[in-house]
């Protein structure tokens, strides 16, 4: 999480390194990636009556078969005890109604294995279980679905980051014997000695993997038959040791077959000893998120319940920030349909419903609207970096959180508010067409073709784009208000339905 390169700091060196670093990617050539349609056949009815999400083709459907699109936020604590306290900075009631009355309704939850099993592999701590279950009950009390997110960054504190257990942190040979170099995010990656770590966790080498496993399932047996859960993102943005080079020029597909794919395969397995049935989610590699490279995992044998969790964030939008004359906010347009073409792409090579579950982190309110658009566009689901700052001491942009001070729900950041909060389908009783949505003028069009789900499509109206109310028509069906929602059903199924909102 989340940039490619850091964005704080002011020593010459730093400078230095940006300028470099830039001229590089300003150099380099982006490869392309092939396209993928977004209509691919809808979704049949959901098996269990508890409101999780499963995967039906490209989609995440709920316990009734509809269609579910997600817009939420990352909620990563990354200091110890890594869950947030019950505090006005932390994560409380106020906040959990905060996010349902603006239409939020999902979100990424960092379940960190520091936190799962600080003390030995395997053994979990009640205390973490308790201090997320608090949360997780706040969250489903107002239907608001959870990804749980093992969070790492830089592996772990030693290298000025997070993610593992003490246990888990061996440095390698001989370098152990020199103080470990502690560099800002995201430059520790960069180092000799944090990208061995990670090479030597690849190779399951002092049973890492085995580890990992085992910490999943952990959370597996606490949070299986948790409501409204929509998975276990496997680890957060994979960084894949010496090779990383590349990773950043040309994707590393052998890096995927040797160590990613199989390492992914034997914790889906262990997990599925547990926990048979919700989504289990898979990362590209950490380099893939900033820079146009394809990606190269694959479908598993007998796994039909995978999701693909990606990131997106513009480099453009860190050279614009550090006042380089390379960054221009527009080219975000390409670069953010590329990494979408590619993220479906993707999903579909792997049989998974993709999600874009961390980009954003800036308070440059043109790229929050450029990629906001683009995922509307695309009828992906999103949760946005980052709901509040918390300290996060592995960041690369300190204007992430959506709040000036954390404690304080007033000092919201409005601009970038009145972008995020949009009018948007939640839940769609049929196959999802098309989608847009104008945050300036709160203009709405969706369309959707229906099917014999017994229950409605389901539509967020914007508490903010409407202050003298709103005009509704509907193409195809009828629709009744509910609260902050519209209710749409179609006067027959398998009919299109066109639905469209316009300010007054």
């Amino acid at each position: 999480m989340p940039h490619v390169l850091p964005a704080t700091g002011s020593s010459s060196a730093r400078r230095l390194l940006l300028l470099v670093l830039a001229l590089l990617l300003a150099a380099l050539g982006l490869t392309s990636a092939p396209t993928a349609r977004a209509d691919e056949p809808g979704p049949a009815a959901a098996a269990s009556d508890v409101p999780q999400l499963r995967r039906d083709g490209r989609w995440l459907v709920d316990e009734q078969g509809r269609v579910v699109i997600v817009h939420g936020f990352n909620l990563v604590w990354k200091l110890d005890p890594y869950v947030p306290p019950d505090t006005a900075e932390g994560f409380t009631e106020a906040d959990a109604e905060w996010l349902a009355e603006h239409g939020f309704n999902g979100v990424r939850l960092g379940t960190l294995w520091a936190g799962l099993t600080p003390e030995a592999p395997g053994v979990g701590d009640p205390a973490y279980r308790a201090g997320w279950q608090r949360v997780m009950d706040l969250l489903a009390d107002r239907g608001i679905w959870m990804q749980l997110d093992m969070h790492q960054d830089q592996w772990h504190e030693t290298y000025g980051g997070e993610g593992v257990p003490d246990w888990a942190l061996r440095r390698p040979a001989l370098l152990n014997l020199l103080p470990p170099i502690n560099l800002p995010f995201p430059m520790g990656y960069w180092t000799p000695e944090n990208s061995l770590v990670f090479d030597e966790f690849w190779a399951n080498k002092h049973r890492g993997i085995d580890h990992w496993a085992q910490a999943w399932q952990v959370a597996a047996g606490w949070w299986k038959d948790q409501p409204y859960l929509m998975g276990y993102d496997l680890i957060n943005e994979p960084w894949m040791g010496l090779e990383w080079l590349t990773c950043f020029l040309g994707g590393c597909q052998s890096s995927y077959a040797r160590e990613l794919q199989p390492a992914y395969e034997k914790v889906t397995r262990a997990i599925r000893q547990i926990d048979g049935d919700n989504l289990i989610w898979w990362e590209p590699q950490q380099l893939a998120a900033g820079r146009q490279v394809p990606t190269y995992l694959k479908a598993m044998a007998g796994e039909d319940q995978l999701g693909y969790s990606w990131h997106n964030y513009c480099q453009d939008v860190f050279l614009e920030s550090q006042g380089l004359p390379f960054g221009n906010v527009e080219n975000c347009w390409k670069f953010s349909q590329e990494r979408t073409d590619t993220a479906l792409a993707q999903a579909a090579t792997m049989n998974a419903a993709p999600m874009m579950s961390e980009w954003g982190a800036t308070d440059n309110l043109r790229a929050v609207e450029i990629d906001a658009a683009v995922a509307d566009r695309n009828l992906m689901g999103w949760s946005h970096w980052a709901y509040k700052q918390w300290q996060d001491p592995t960041t690369a942009d300190d204007a992430q959180g959506m709040f000036h001070d954390d404690t304080d729900f007033s000092s919201v950041k409005e601009g970038k508010l009145r972008l995020l909060v949009r009018t948007y389908p939640q839940a769609t009783a049929g196959q999802p067409l098309a989608l847009d949505f104008d945050a300036q003028s709160g203009a709405f069009t969706y369309r959707y073709r229906s099917n014999a789900i017994d229950a409605p499509t389901e539509i967020f109206v914007s508490p903010l784009h409407y202050p003298d109310g709103y005009d509704v028509e509907v193409t195809g069906g009828t629709w009744t208000p509910h609260g902050s929602h519209l209710w749409v059903r179609p006067a027959s199924p398998g009919d299109e339905v066109t639905v469209r909102i316009t300010a007054r």
